[in-house]
């Protein structure tokens, strides 16, 4: 009989050869099958997807009703072969997706964490090398994490300065130029990962101690760890993360600072912000615009902008 666990490995293998990645949906489906065996079911219910769903207490209800989502479609598929499944009703968990204020890091906050990320434990040092250097380069690209993660060789032309994203949140690849600083520091980075590990399984640019590609959800639970050390998180228990400013934060004070500088120039923010709207990936310039409302100083530095031209209209 097709089991529920062989059920998920055949259903996450047809979705990635239909070319979804699928990484996190897979893993939750694998610990809502857990969840059904411990409950004592060989089907899924709604009751027992919405309990599952709603777990933990702490999460968000953006995040409960992403996991329902995870598991309607994995029951749409499933109820084709066992009609005993129960598929979870749409908008059955409400909810509307709010964006975290981003915490805007400063100059000394990123150099502590890039100090303490080098002191991380290493045998070779490359764990504490990697990590400095991947934080760095968080910080002066605005790259999402996943796409710095994501890097290989092949895509990091140190000559030239030029970063080549293709793994990226809506498919679109980009070039990233980079700072000549930045490209020194990769340089040095890909000088040294050469050295202390010669053979390497993967072409990803960044890798860990054994010379493998990093996880995201590791390099997330390290820079918490990273975080803790310097006191931008509070102290956890139990392995948890915590809460506190976040790997994606590196990204959205990149992106802040450069529309405070442009403000502060007196530039022409608006003929700007396609550049870098281009420039971060976002589909659309309205996801760049989000920082100005987001961030109190930006939308204060844009109010008084609209205050000048109005009173340059009325002069």
């Amino acid at each position: 009989m097709n089991t529920l666990r062989d059920a998920v490995e055949e259903y996450v293998s047809i979705r990635r050869g239909l070319g979804t990645e699928l990484r996190l949906p897979a893993a939750a489906l694998r610990r809502f099958v857990d969840f059904l065996e411990c409950e004592g079911s060989d089907f899924i219910t709604t009751e027992l997807a919405l309990r599952w769903a709603q777990q933990p207490a702490r999460c968000q209800p953006a995040t409960w009703a992403d996991r329902l989502d995870v598991v309607r479609r994995f029951a749409t598929w499933r109820s084709a072969i066992d009609f005993r499944t129960e598929i979870p009703p749409r908008r059955i968990l409400p909810h509307r997706r709010r964006r975290n204020t981003p915490y805007i890091y400063t100059d000394e906050e990123i150099q502590q964490l890039m100090g303490e990320a080098s002191r991380l434990p290493s045998p070779t040092g490359l764990r504490a090398l990697t990590y400095a250097t991947l934080f760095g380069l968080l910080a002066t690209t605005g790259l999402r994490p996943g796409e710095g993660i994501a890097l290989e060789v092949a895509d990091v032309d140190l000559l030239g300065g030029v970063l080549a994203v293709r793994k990226t949140k809506f498919g679109k690849s980009r070039f990233v130029p980079i700072h000549h600083s930045t490209r020194e520091a990769l340089a040095d980075y890909s000088e040294q990962r050469d050295r202390l590990c010669r053979r390497r399984p993967t072409k990803a640019f960044f890798v860990s101690e054994r010379g493998t590609r990093l996880y995201q959800g590791i390099v997330a639970h390290t820079f918490a760890k990273v975080s803790r050390a310097i006191g931008l998180r509070p102290p956890t228990t139990g392995g948890r993360k915590g809460c506190g400013p976040r790997l994606m934060d590196l990204r959205h004070r990149f992106a802040t600072r450069r529309l405070i500088d442009w403000y502060r120039a007196g530039l022409d923010v608006e003929r700007e912000m396609p550049k870098l709207a281009t420039y971060l990936g976002h589909i659309h310039v309205r996801h760049t615009y989000w920082y100005i409302e987001a961030v109190p100083e930006l939308l204060q530095l844009a109010t008084n902008r609209l205050s000048e031209r109005h009173q340059e209209v009325t002069s």
